[in-house]
């Protein structure tokens, strides 16, 4: 069974606002005072949504574990064009209660499927400028495999499942909210 760690970051939901600060839930880690080497070590999954710029950097240093032997990560960044478009940002909103439990639900799917130690999910929230990254995705695992095909099944999950819609935002100063037609909720245009 794995600790959760949430946090709904700066938005609270009707007003996108900054808000409450991190939930946290659990440690990685028992109490401190003992070696790293006689504690064992807790599986955990970190989930953030955020309207702040994401690191690459920081979401692969919490997954890291001396159990393991591969971080797999991926990391989605705003492209600059989109069917001849000239894209300058692109814009994410999410419902976040039902954001957070969907994300929860994928990352208690890939324990199921895969040997993994510790999960990371971060998405941006707000505007997210060209070449910045609006989400990355951390697992690691004791050997490759496990975290490579469980970084790929998030990714294809969190798209297909978790409530988080796109407006791209063009410079010939038009917009055009996008959605995941796969997504259960979406409706045909």
């Amino acid at each position: 069974m794995s600790s959760l760690e949430i946090s709904s970051s700066c938005f609270n939901q009707e007003t996108k606002l900054p808000s409450s600060p991190p939930l946290a839930e659990g440690s990685a880690f028992e109490p401190l005072g003992k070696d790293k080497s006689e504690v064992e070590e807790k599986a955990k999954d970190i989930i953030q949504f955020t309207a702040e710029k994401l690191s690459v950097d920081e979401v692969s240093q919490l997954v890291i574990s001396p159990l393991c032997g591969a971080i797999s990560l991926f990391v989605g960044t705003t492209r600059n064009n989109f069917e001849g478009k000239k894209v300058i940002s692109l814009e994410y909103e999410a419902y976040l209660p039902m954001a957070e439990n969907e994300v929860r639900k994928i990352c208690s799917d890939i324990r199921q499927k895969w040997p993994v130690r510790h999960i990371a999910v971060f998405h941006r929230l707000g505007l997210v400028p060209v070449s910045e990254a609006s989400v990355i995705i951390a697992v690691s695992s004791a050997h490759r495999a496990a975290s490579l095909e469980a970084v790929s099944y998030a990714i294809d999950a969190l798209k297909a499942r978790v409530p988080i819609w796109k407006k791209e935002l063009y410079e010939e100063s038009s917009s055009s909210w996008k959605r995941n037609k796969e997504c259960f909720w979406a409706t045909n245009d």
